[in-house]
């Protein structure tokens, strides 16, 4: 069997094509955040959470209401975004001419109750979510057998993350919603309702957490933590790629699932500093980011 450095070929590249399944949850999150932090100005410490609020979602819907797993994927996005209304009409809207250490600090606070809310409601322990009938068989790829649930999750991620790319940067929508962040009031004498704008461009971002976390249901234990163990990983993916930039965010995120891959192949004690170490790097070469704008 042909080996690199030592490793088999077949095993180096079925840890690449789980790190791209991590990486695809990681473009995923990121790319909501760098949205709003681009387009709304607001660090969203709060995106884990809604991650987490998709997965109970899921799983209240399957297990309360009978909902499949097919109808949660809209169901769950949809909850998650009106919740995101609540947080921005009553909240974050004071905060968007503010320095960002308020916004911070203010989303890490809902983080923090809303993680306790369900810890309350759920207990610590994780829930278990089945996996749909539809994807519960694999694909058999010559060097490893790949269940078909993780080729949905990969396909599935990098579909809504170019939908939201051409959205935002190839339509007449985007470009409003652009120019509502660089001059709203220009914007509102064209008859836009700006502060709606901005309203449902929030609800649309944590939906995309929303999204993420009933894709992830099936394939981790939901639980009240299952955002705080990613929201900083993915903060780190934010900032390598250029804070505010969508393109930076979800090549980012699927590159560093991938260089995850490789140190756990390679370097396995150093995989869970792999993207910290990544990140330092690029600050001290491109402190803008990779695909940030040097201000």
């Amino acid at each position: 069997m042909t080996e690199i450095f030592g490793v088999p070929f077949a095993v180096l590249l079925g840890q690449l094509l789980l790190g791209l399944i991590n990486g695809s949850f990681y473009a995923l999150l990121s790319l909501g955040l760098a949205i709003i932090f681009g387009m709304l100005n607001v660090i969203n410490f709060a995106h884990g959470a809604f991650y987490m609020l998709g997965g109970f979602a899921a799983l209240v819907a399957f297990n309360t209401l009978g909902i499949g797993y097919w109808p949660s994927l809209i169901v769950a996005p949809l909850a998650v975004g009106l919740i995101g209304v609540v947080v921005e009409k009553l909240l974050l809207r004071h905060l968007y001419k503010m320095d960002h250490l308020y916004s911070l600090l203010l989303t890490f606070g809902v983080a923090l109750m809303l993680e306790g809310l369900f810890r309350h409601l759920f207990g610590s322990a994780g829930k278990p979510y089945p996996l749909p009938e539809a994807l519960s068989g694999g694909i058999n790829l010559g060097f490893m057998f790949l269940p078909a649930y993780r080729a949905w999750v990969i396909v599935a991620s990098l579909g809504v993350c170019l939908v939201t790319w051409y959205a935002i940067e190839r339509t007449r929508l985007g470009a409003y919603l652009r120019a509502a962040t660089e001059n709203p009031s220009l914007v509102q004498a064209f008859g836009i309702n700006v502060p709606v704008m901005l309203t449902l461009t929030y609800a649309f971002c944590v939906g995309l957490a929303g999204f993420a976390g009933a894709l992830a249901a099936p394939l981790y234990q939901v639980s009240p933590g299952m955002g705080s163990n990613l929201i900083i990983i993915v903060f780190a993916v934010v900032v390598i790629g250029g804070m505010g930039s969508i393109i930076g965010a979800v090549v980012t995120g699927l590159s560093l699932g991938l260089i995850e891959g490789l140190t756990k192949v390679f370097v396995p004690s150093a995989s869970a500093i792999a993207v910290f170490l990544v990140m330092v790097a690029v600050l001290l070469l491109r402190p803008s980011g990779l695909f940030g704008r040097e201000r």
